[in-house]
């Protein structure tokens, strides 16, 4: 698996999460397999490779299916949500690359949310406020927030929102692989094309599953 490739699953990783968390804003719930996937890539310390984060293409097709709507539609209003919400998310993990203590605070916080995953599984109210309150600690403190628009009523519901901030983590997941592949912003424009080639191929691979 060629690099491109390899940074277009770290953008599926990064818009299937921002878009799972605009559902819950919006609808109150999402994907459960597309949470499972978000929640555990933060498990993932130490890949073979980008994919081994998410374990199978299968389980990021709706994210390559984003990334390859957004890389060749001009227009797309109905994703300008999460888009919004994945380039803070890369904004934010920018900056949380340079503070150390914090990165630190992060591992210990989700190896200890691993034991919870051991008993609970992955996707337990337990292990979600866990991770969670992992991210209202450390990167909730930056000056710059990611705004989760949507409708109070969902908003509002505890465990909702420990849901997106545990998705607005597994964001910041992808957003570090990203730029681990050398991703720039600018790669959107100078590279589209050979982000979309290899997207397309990903896609293929991924229908077989």
């Amino acid at each position: 698996m060629n690099n491109t490739q390899q940074q277009v699953i770290a953008l599926a990783g990064l818009f299937q999460a921002m878009s799972a968390a605009d559902e819950l804003a919006q609808t109150g719930k999402c994907d459960e397999r597309h949470l499972q996937t978000a929640i555990k890539s933060l498990f993932v310390t130490n890949p073979d490779s980008t994919l081994s984060v998410y374990g199978e293409l299968a389980n990021i097709k709706s994210g390559l299916e984003l990334v390859h709507s957004l890389l060749t539609k001009s227009e797309s209003k109905e994703h300008v949500l999460p888009v919004r919400y994945a380039l803070a998310v890369l904004h934010l993990e920018r900056k949380l690359k340079k503070n150390k203590d914090m990165l630190a605070t992060i591992g210990n916080m989700l190896e200890r949310a691993q034991y919870q995953v051991e008993h609970f599984g992955l996707t337990h109210e337990n292990v979600i406020n866990n991770i969670a309150e992992t991210y209202t600690k450390t990167i909730s403190t930056f000056s710059l927030r990611v705004q989760i628009s949507g409708h109070e009523r969902h908003l509002t519901v505890d465990l909702n929102a420990a849901k997106i901030r545990s998705l607005l983590l597994a964001g910041v997941r992808a957003a570090t692989l990203w730029r681990q592949l050398s991703g720039h912003r600018w790669h959107f424009i100078f590279k589209r094309q050979s982000l979309v080639r290899e997207c397309e191929q990903l896609l293929r691979q991924a229908s077989l599953h």
